[in-house]
């Protein structure tokens, strides 16, 4: 494959900014422009120092969380593994794709064969060094009949993985031009092999910083690993990550110094931090998104006319006011943003329309029973006032929805993915391919609206595998402008917000460009921050 297509793949930034440059570039990534001028300052007065413990509020994580890369479903979960572990490649705080544990990598003219060197010179924590065999083991561990793998999906179409002296070979059924980033998964961290097998429950991996303690669901400790290989990077002495899904007490312990940072705050109440002479708010825009996934093979979602009524009958716009407080956009029930590379601009915006909504409820027979749509502010901040407003505005168009309040604790295990109709979040992924195969691709184990049968489907998986192929950019435009169309149309993701990324931290902390990948500068704060 050829450096300058590549080169179109990713949104490259200068390396050398003056301080206005530095502002004007961060508003162009969608980053808003106080956090623009704070970060601008701490990019020219700050240069990373060691040293510090980094106390980290995060708004996930749940007792079924594990350290088996296949079972991460949460933000906690991901900044655990960023922490301990690598991967071969890692989407940068510009948002450019860079090698990790790789060197480099390389593909065929077919895209169909894809060749990573493995970075020489780097040991886990136990001391044993880093070999070829470590990544093959790391991956076929999400392979296989019987991986319950959530990052399953996203090898479906490798047919081999060989080593080749210090290189690592993936062969592929189909062409994926975008291979590359699919390895940066968080899923696909590269863990240690012995006698065979991977072994994930030592929690021990190449990351900046080594497990202390581990308790699913309530805190992660970690102290800084000295021998790290990025030289540049895990800054902090010692890291520790605790999971407070209240968000009152998330943010109250911001206030009170209990905590040097926190995700996921509440905007209803950002005033209260904006005003702490000790605190800086840092937002970023990028693919983060609020949905309420319709089970398509769970009555009456299975109904297409009952799913385009539930979809007509949100008020997008009343959503981004009051959950979001205006930090974000209205969204168009398709997972792609205008953060993407291919956005559908083109696609007609869908209104709040009660009576058109309730054309589609009568076509699909509907009875005028209640409706139940299942609610934690686990999925996200304000997810069940956000539900409650679903419910009035459907009213108007006769469909009657029950809120019911789900636990906090266990929400992803025992509501999402399971019951018919319930509150979500994505992160979003840099591609678009990555994002369909991960959550909208019929085999997918994230296939949460279990979208898998009928024309419409048939055609969608078609095109996604035809626009991994695709090296014309043009064309594979169309490709993805198409995909979205049929998402938008058929698919049960009603998706009706994309979010900021809205964080609290310490005047204490500092930090350079900030990634808008994730949340946390791409789950990488506690590697890539530093205490000023």
């Amino acid at each position: 494959m050829s450096k300058n297509y590549n080169d179109q793949l990713i949104n490259p930034f200068t390396a050398d900014l003056s301080r206005r440059q530095f502002v004007t570039t961060s508003l162009a990534a969608g980053i808003v422009l106080p956090t623009a001028m704070a970060m601008a300052g701490n990019a020219v007065a700050s240069s990373p120092k060691k040293g510090g413990n980094f106390r980290l509020g995060m708004g996930h994580g749940s007792t079924t969380d594990s350290l088996d890369p296949g079972t991460h479903e949460n933000s906690m979960s991901q900044c655990v593994a960023f922490a301990y572990a690598n991967n071969l490649t890692e989407v940068n705080k510009e948002g450019d794709l860079i090698p990790e544990l790789a060197v480099e990598y390389g593909a065929s003219a077919d895209v169909k064969t894809w060749t990573f060197k493995i970075r020489t010179g780097v040991t886990f924590h136990d001391g044993k060094a880093l070999t070829p065999d470590d990544v093959v083991a790391s991956f076929r561990f999400h392979m296989g009949e019987d991986s319950k793998s959530a990052g399953k999906a996203l090898l479906k179409d490798v047919t081999n993985i060989a080593v080749n002296g210090n290189d690592v070979v993936f062969t592929l059924a189909n062409p994926n031009a975008n291979f590359p980033f699919i390895v940066s998964d968080y899923h696909f961290i590269i863990l240690p092999v012995r006698d065979g097998q991977l072994d994930w429950a030592s929690g021990i991996g190449t990351g900046g910083y080594v497990i202390e303690s581990y308790e699913p669901g309530v805190r992660a400790k970690f102290y800084r690993n000295t021998d790290y290989w990025k030289q540049d990077s895990a800054h902090f002495d010692k890291v520790e990550m605790l999971s407070i899904l209240d968000v009152t007490a998330r943010q109250n312990a911001m206030m009170n110094g209990e905590v040097d940072a926190i995700g996921k705050v509440d905007l209803k109440t950002l005033h209260l931090l904006e005003r702490n002479p000790n605190l800086n708010i840092l937002e970023t825009t990028g693919t983060l998104h609020y949905t309420f996934p319709m089970r398509c093979d769970a009555p009456p979602f299975d109904n297409y006319d009952f799913r385009m009524a539930c979809k007509l009958s949100v008020d997008r716009e009343e959503l981004v006011e009051k959950i979001l407080s205006g930090h974000g956009a209205i969204g168009n029930d398709t997972p792609i943003s205008t953060a993407n590379a291919y956005h559908n601009s083109d696609l007609a915006q869908r209104s709040y329309d009660p009576d058109k909504a309730a054309y589609h409820l009568k076509k699909a027979g509907y009875d005028g029973s209640n409706v139940q749509l299942s609610a934690s502010d686990a999925a996200f901040n304000g997810a069940v006032d956000a539900a409650l407003l679903i419910k009035e505005s459907a009213a108007k168009s006769g469909l009657k929805i029950e809120v019911v309040r789900e636990p906090k604790d266990g929400y992803w295990s025992n509501v999402w993915n399971k019951k018919p109709w319930g509150a979500c979040y994505w992160g979003g992924r840099p591609t678009e391919d990555w994002m369909f195969t991960a959550a909208y691709m019929a085999d997918g184990e994230w296939n949460d609206t279990a979208w898998r049968t009928g024309a419409s489907v048939e055609r969608f998986n078609k095109l996604v595998v035809l626009g991994r192929a695709e090296v014309d950019l043009d064309k594979r435009r169309e490709i993805y402008y198409e995909c979205q169309v049929l998402v938008n149309d058929d698919g049960g993701a009603l998706i009706p917000m994309f979010a900021n990324h809205v964080h609290a931290l310490s005047k204490k902390l500092a930090h350079g460009t900030v990634a808008a990948n994730w949340e946390m500068d791409g789950a990488k704060a506690i590697e890539r921050w530093w205490f000023a």
